[in-house]
């Protein structure tokens, strides 16, 4: 072959490379989001393709089965959106009797039997409400230091029925049954750093916690700066530091999602514009992909949620 033959298909190749078995393609994710007054879906390249009005900060984010959305407008109303915009439920939390003061929902879970669970902070139970908006059943939370924001973060139920659940203030991951008595905790530590203030600060305000197949906890320790995996004896077996990740820097960890790969997605918020608001890792600290998108969203991502992963995602 001529010279010039083989630098016109060398150039040919190039400009259209050929997909060989076992090639590795770039991970790309659609995300569900909100910050920056929105909640968006953004596609692999981080354009916005779908978008509704939502003002203050959403702690938790769910699109359903149906497609369509479930999150929170302010601190006492959840909605389900369908894709045309059109609310379709909606729930409102109020004081309970003999309680008077604020009541903020931040996490909550759309349940299988069609129902959704609801953590309330200020009234300190968790409820599970039917599709008239109507309490099914109750149950009361521990907490230690009440307050009406900072009662509770994240909170699912689990295949047994408990209610797993963070509870910010307290820097403690409880575990109930369904009279609301603890069967299982986790309380953070300082992890050896001094406490500082801030939302880039360090503390034990814990925002995510989710049950693995294991029986192992995973908990994302919101401004202790890590994520940890817990044993049901409260053993420390993995972790990713504020800085284990080359080029990147924790701050406040917010949701967690585990991919059917084992790859974990990460929520890192308030950690400023030259750190991305979601990191995919795998379970060696390999960067696998990331959300750095500050056209769209900004420093108060807080809840998210991958969208096109096939299979089953634990989050």
């Amino acid at each position: 072959m001529s010279r010039y033959l083989i630098c016109a298909a060398l150039l040919f190749a190039c400009q259209f490379p050929v997909s060989r078995a076992g090639a590795q393609k770039p991970v790309e994710h659609r995300v569900l989001a909100q910050d920056r007054g929105h909640v968006v879906v953004l596609d692999e390249s981080g354009k916005i393709t779908w978008e509704t009005p939502c003002s203050g900060t959403c702690h938790d984010i769910a699109m359903l089965p149906n497609g369509n959305v479930l999150f929170p407008t302010d601190d006492r109303n959840i909605v389900e959106m369908a894709p045309d915009k059109q609310i379709v439920w909606k729930h409102t939390s109020v004081p309970k009797e003999g309680y008077s003061g604020d009541v903020q929902i931040h996490g909550f879970q759309r349940l299988a039997n069609g129902n959704t669970m609801v953590s309330e902070s200020g009234n300190a139970r968790i409820i599970e409400v039917d599709k008239a908006d109507k309490i099914v059943f109750q149950m009361p939370l521990t907490v230690d230091h009440p307050n009406p924001h900072r009662d509770t973060r994240l909170a699912r139920e689990l295949k047994n029925g408990h209610f797993l659940v963070c509870h910010e203030g307290d820097g403690v991951v409880r575990e109930y049954d369904r009279t609301g008595k603890v069967v299982w905790s986790y309380k953070l530590d300082l992890d050896d750093h001094p406490a500082t203030d801030g939302h880039d600060g360090h503390g034990i305000n814990v925002f995510d916690a989710i049950r693995l197949p294991n029986g192992n906890t995973l908990v994302g320790c919101g401004n202790g700066n890590r994520v940890v995996e817990i044993t049901p004896e409260g053993k420390e077996v993995w972790r990713v530091g504020y800085s284990d990740l080359p080029g990147i820097t924790f701050r406040w960890i917010t949701t967690l999602e585990v991919l059917p790969n084992g790859h974990i997605v990460i929520g890192n918020t308030h950690a400023g514009p030259d750190n991305p608001q979601m990191v995919e890792v795998t379970r060696d600290k390999k960067v696998v992909w990331t959300l750095k998108n500050w056209d769209a969203l900004g420093n108060d991502t807080a809840a998210a949620e991958i969208l096109d992963v096939k299979g089953h995602v634990i989050r």
